[in-house]
């Protein structure tokens, strides 16, 4: 298994609950596939240098954790289609 860090930039309109239920959802998809939650750190409404799909902010997440493939291509996936999400980076952290 190899580490990954996800960001997402996601609807700063959206509820709370909302957030952690896009969490939720990432961590389960990482755990059902035998991987490992590492961290997760919320970073909060952040301004943005540029304005995405009519939004002047966004609220940041991070995710570290340890998967395989496998779940990276269906992390991929669901957040493609999931809609409050506006972007997001998925990189694999090399050894040092």
């Amino acid at each position: 298994m190899r580490t990954y860090e996800l960001m997402m930039m996601i609807n700063p309109e959206m509820e709370t609950e909302n957030i952690d239920t896009i969490v939720e959802r990432i961590s389960g998809i990482v755990t059902d596939r035998n991987g490992e939650i590492v961290d997760v750190d919320q970073w909060g409404k952040r301004k943005l240098a540029y304005e995405v799909d009519g939004n002047t902010e966004g609220f940041y997440v991070v995710i570290v954790f340890k998967a395989d493939n496998e779940a990276i291509t269906e992390i991929d996936r669901v957040l493609k289609i999931t809609e409050e999400v506006l972007r997001f980076l998925l990189v694999r952290q090399d050894k040092k």
